[in-house]
């Protein structure tokens, strides 16, 4: 297997282009529909891999669901784009539901119903990954998985006794802090969050000075997303600071999620399916990588839903117009730690 993807599996509920939030008792009617669709790290990353043009029976998807329609519709659609899935359906819980609200010009806000995630087996994982023994192993919302986050350290370092290059993508925890993901930074090669979350680990403000302690704390290559702002990224030998790609923004959901599948893509072309080794990785590698990346989540943001603009075609247009320049500002910002 080239890629398994372990996270949060969620049906998103997504009213987007809102003209304002509704006061009490007011009904608004949303210009642009209400859509269902497939979300979570792990559902968004899997499928934006296949879009992005990794093999059919080469991507998998490990979560948890309920016995319930929205399960059905989320193993449906991640066997539609062609997702190897390893669903543990729960008896107790729903799966979980995301109903997102976009007012126009704003962030996204999000209504979570935790449901079956929070309940994800790590024995269920651990049997995934020692039967599939990927190239690369991502983790997206561990903070939101109960037992599994208690374990997360310990599935890392199985993950790289199997030679697998891990990537670990966190959210904000849930009935417990930081501290499992932290103690887990020595076993990933990758570690990708957001300015916010950055913030919140390591108690810097500005998003250099966190990037530098995540690596002080283990992690190999360490990328804070920020947005419009672009992103930095760091290693033990370098750091720099990476402009976004400039789109039309009309749904940001799912685009740090995209982030992470552009990465892995150019990972998974880069090494022609060898093991990439993340310290001492060349300069210019580092940020093709990373610029693949931001033209897969610039390329998200360009429609309503987590992976609906997330094709080969439009991350292949973009980095043609806007690749060198990013990747010339980013070299130009490169400083030695």
């Amino acid at each position: 297997m080239l890629v398994t993807c372990v996270g949060i599996l969620v049906c998103d509920i997504i009213a987007a282009s809102l003209p304002k939030i509704s006061d009490p008792g007011e009904v608004i009617f949303v210009p642009s529909g209400i859509e269902l669709c497939i979300g979570g790290h792990s559902a968004n990353v899997s499928i934006d891999l296949m879009k992005l043009g990794l093999p059919k029976g080469e991507v998998s998807s490990v979560g948890a669901v309920g016995k319930d329609l929205f399960g059905d519709f989320i193993e449906g659609e991640l066997e539609k784009y062609g997702v190897i899935t390893h669903l543990e359906r729960k008896e107790n819980f729903g799966t979980s539901k995301d109903l997102i609200l976009v007012v126009k010009g704003q962030d996204r806000r999000f209504h979570v119903d935790v449901g079956a995630n929070y309940w994800l087996d790590p024995d269920h994982v651990l049997t995934v990954l020692k039967n599939e023994k990927p190239q690369v192993f991502y983790i997206g919302a561990t903070g939101l998985l109960g037992k599994f986050d208690r374990k997360l350290a310990n599935i890392l370092q199985e993950a790289k006794s199997l030679n697998c290059v891990t990537f670990l993508d966190p959210i904000t925890p849930y009935k417990h802090g930081w501290e499992p993901i932290i103690s887990a930074l020595k076993w990933a090669d990758i570690f990708h969050c957001n300015d916010k979350e950055a913030s919140s680990m390591t108690g810097k403000e500005k998003p250099e000075n966190a990037t530098k302690s995540l690596i002080s704390e283990g992690a190999k290559l360490v990328i804070v997303s920020r947005g419009e702002k672009g992103l930095i990224a760091g290693t033990k030998e370098v750091i720099l600071d990476m402009p976004a790609f400039k789109v039309p923004l009309i749904d940001p959901t799912g685009a740090g999620d995209a982030f992470c599948a552009g990465m892995i893509y150019s990972i998974i072309q880069m090494t022609r399916h060898r093991r990439l080794e993340i310290t001492g990785l060349p300069i210019k590698k580092l940020i093709r990588i990373l610029v693949e990346g931001e033209a897969a989540g610039a390329a998200c943001v360009t429609a309503v839903g987590t992976t609906t603009a997330v094709t080969r075609e439009k991350v292949d247009e973009l980095l043609k117009e806007q690749g060198s320049s990013i990747s010339n500002q980013a070299l130009a910002s490169l400083k030695r730690n």
